[in-house]
C-alpha cells in the first residue's frame, strides 16, 4: 500500500470519529439567572386602591390624602387619588372611573354619603373592597368598613372645652350666654359631634347656667351645609344683629364642630369689635388642627381645637385592607355603634385629643404634624 493511501485512510477514519462524536447529545447547561428569569411566570401587578376625598379647601383632606398614599404604597399597592371639590356628581364619577379601572378597594370620604348606593353596588358586583373613611356612608349593605374616630367623644371634648374656658368646671355660674354651630347636615358625623357636645351641655342649659340667647338648637337649626365658612360667618353676623345688638348683650362662648367654621365665626365678631382690648374673643371650639386655627390659638383667638392624627387614621385603615385581603381577621373596636340605615358597619375608632395654647407645641410640632415654619 503507498504511504498517500495509508495517510489518506487513516485521515478519513478521524473525520468519522469526529461526526460520531459530533451526533452525540451534548449534556444541557444549567440556565443562567437572567435566563431563568425571562422563563420565570411574571409577577402579579399591584393591587389598585381608589381613594376618594371630598376637597382639597381643607387642609385636613389634603393630609389624609397624602397620608393614605403613603401608607398604601408601603405595603405594595398602588394608589389612585382624587379629590371631587365638594361636588356629589363630580365624586360619583370619579369612583365610577376607579371601578371602571379596575380598582382592587374604594376607600371613600363622601362628600354625601347617602348617594352612594348605586356606584357601590356595582363596585360589590365587581368584588372590590369598600371602605368609609371617617364619614359613614349610608344607605346600603355595600361598605365592608369603617375607619373613622370616636365622633362621639369629640363633641363630649368639645362640649367639655365650652365648659373648661368660661370657668364652668371651675365653679362659675353665669349665666353667660351662648351660640350653636354644627356641622353639614349630610356627613354622618355632624351628628355625632352635636350630640356628644349636648351631652355634656345640656345640663347647664337646662339649669340657666348656660344660656343660648337665640334659641336656635337643633341640627335642623344650627347645622352648616358642606361645612363652609362663609355659611358660618352670614349665621353669626345674623345672631350677632338680632340677638346682642344693645351694646349690653355679649357673646361668651361659641360651640363650633370645625376649625373652618370657627375662622369664619371669628370674621363675624371681630367684625362688630370683639377681640380687642375692650370686648374679648368669646370661648370658641373647633376641630381638625387647621393651620389657620393654630395660629388663631396663639394669638388668643380661638380657644380650643380637637386633633385627630390622620396619619394613624391613615396607617389603620391600609392595615385593614392589608388584612382583609389577605383574609385575614380584620382589625376593628367597635360592632354596635354605627348602623348606616341598612346594617352595623364594622369599624375602628380612634382617639381624638383636645389642643389649646399650652399643648399645641407637643401634640403638633414635636410629632411633625404642623412644622414650626407654618406658625409664623
Amino acid at each position: 500500500m503507498k504511504a498517500s493511501s495509508l495517510v489518506f485512510k487513516i485521515l478519513m477514519g478521524l473525520v468519522v470519529v469526529a461526526m460520531i462524536a459530533g451526533c452525540q447529545a451534548a449534556p444541557t447547561a444549567a440556565p443562567t439567572a437572567a435566563a431563568a428569569a425571562t422563563t420565570a411566570a411574571p409577577a402579579a401587578a399591584p393591587k389598585m386602591v381608589g381613594i376618594s376625598m371630598p376637597t382639597k379647601t381643607s387642609t385636613r383632606w389634603v393630609s389624609d390624602g397624602e397620608s393614605m398614599v403613603k401608607s398604601f404604597e408601603a405595603l405594595g399597592y398602588t394608589a389612585d387619588l382624587q379629590y371631587a371639590d365638594n361636588d356629589i356628581q363630580n365624586q360619583l364619577s370619579q369612583i365610577e372611573n376607579m371601578v371602571t379601572k379596575g380598582a382592587n378597594v374604594l376607600v371613600i370620604a363622601a362628600v354625601d354619603g347617602s348617594t352612594m348606593s348605586d356606584i357601590l353596588q356595582k363596585a360589590h358586583d365587581a368584588g372590590i373592597l369598600v371602605i368609609s373613611y371617617d364619614r359613614l356612608i349610608t344607605k346600603t349593605a355595600n361598605v365592608d368598613y369603617y375607619a373613622t374616630f370616636d365622633n362621639f367623644k369629640v363633641g363630649v371634648l368639645q362640649g367639655t372645652q365650652l365648659i373648661t374656658g368660661l370657668g364652668v368646671k371651675d365653679g362659675a355660674k353665669g349665666p353667660f350666654n351662648i351660640e350653636l354651630f354644627g356641622g353639614s347636615p349630610d356627613d354622618t358625623n355632624a351628628g355625632y359631634f352635636y350630640n356628644g357636645a349636648m351631652s355634656v351641655l345640656q345640663p347647664y342649659i337646662d339649669s340657666g347656667v348656660l344660656v343660648v340667647k337665640s334659641g336656635q338648637m337643633g341640627m335642623d337649626k344650627v347645622g352648616t351645609l358642606r361645612w363652609l365658612a362663609a355659611t358660618a360667618q352670614s349665621r353669626m353676623e345674623n345672631l350677632l344683629s338680632a340677638n346682642y345688638s344693645d351694646g349690653k348683650t355679649h357673646v361668651d362662648g361659641v360651640l363650633s364642630p370645625y376649625d373652618g367654621l370657627s375662622i369664619g365665626i371669628l370674621s363675624a365678631l371681630k367684625g362688630v369689635g370683639y377681640c380687642t382690648a375692650t370686648l374679648k374673643c368669646p370661648v370658641i371650639t373647633g376641630q381638625d388642627a387647621e393651620v389657620a386655627s393654630i395660629k388663631s390659638i396663639i394669638a388668643g383667638e380661638q380657644t380650643y381645637t380637637v386633633f385627630k392624627d390622620t396619619r394613624d387614621l391613615a396607617k389603620q385603615t391600609a392595615k385593614m385592607v392589608d388584612e382583609a385581603l389577605k383574609g385575614q381577621t380584620v382589625d376593628v373596636n367597635d360592632t354596635k355603634t354605627y348602623n348606616n340605615g341598612v346594617k352595623v358597619v364594622p369599624s375602628y375608632l380612634l382617639d381624638p385629643i383636645s389642643v389649646d395654647k399650652t399643648n399645641y407645641q407637643k401634640i403638633l410640632v414635636d410629632s411633625g404634624y404642623i412644622k414650626a415654619e407654618d406658625l409664623k
